[in-house]
């Protein structure tokens, strides 16, 4: 039997994507960053959480979906952990939590650059609503330097 995986699917637009829900600590409600100065055009700023500040990210500019704005505001902050810290990723919408074999994911295509390798684990056809989702590795949207830049 292949083993299952539990995947939480949000919306950007008309795209779906979905993280492993193990890189997922929290799912807030959208508020308005602190915006900081001479920053990357993805980094929407800052807001408090928990004893800290949780830098926050649009990945509608990361991804270059322009447009989105107004509806990322009605949106939600996902809140993604690893061993280095947390960053905040907002979302238009957060749609659901799907279990999936890993047989059901298939490699990204060689038409992606590197860039995008890096940060999409892989593709799941949803043949019920006959949709593809892109499954992202949340803890590796930002590159060494983009962390680095965030940090200082």
């Amino acid at each position: 039997m292949a083993e299952e995986f539990k995947l939480l699917v949000f919306r950007l637009g008309e795209q779906c994507f979905a993280a492993d829900i193990r890189e997922v600590e929290r799912i807030l409600n959208y508020e308005e960053p602190t915006k900081i100065p001479d920053s990357q055009d993805f980094l929407e700023g800052v807001i408090n959480y928990q004893d800290g500040i949780l830098p926050v990210i649009s990945l509608a500019k990361k991804f270059g979906i322009y447009g989105l704005e107004d509806k990322e505001k009605e949106g939600s902050i996902i809140v993604a952990r690893n061993e280095e810290g947390a960053i905040g990723v907002i979302v238009e919408a957060v749609n659901e939590v799907i279990s999936r074999k890993v047989d059901d994911l298939e490699e990204t295509p060689d038409i992606s650059s590197n860039i995008s390798k890096r940060y999409v684990k892989g593709i799941i056809k949803d043949t019920n609503k006959n949709t593809i989702i892109l499954l992202l590795n949340l803890n590796e949207l930002l590159s060494t330097d983009e962390k680095e830049k965030i940090e200082r």
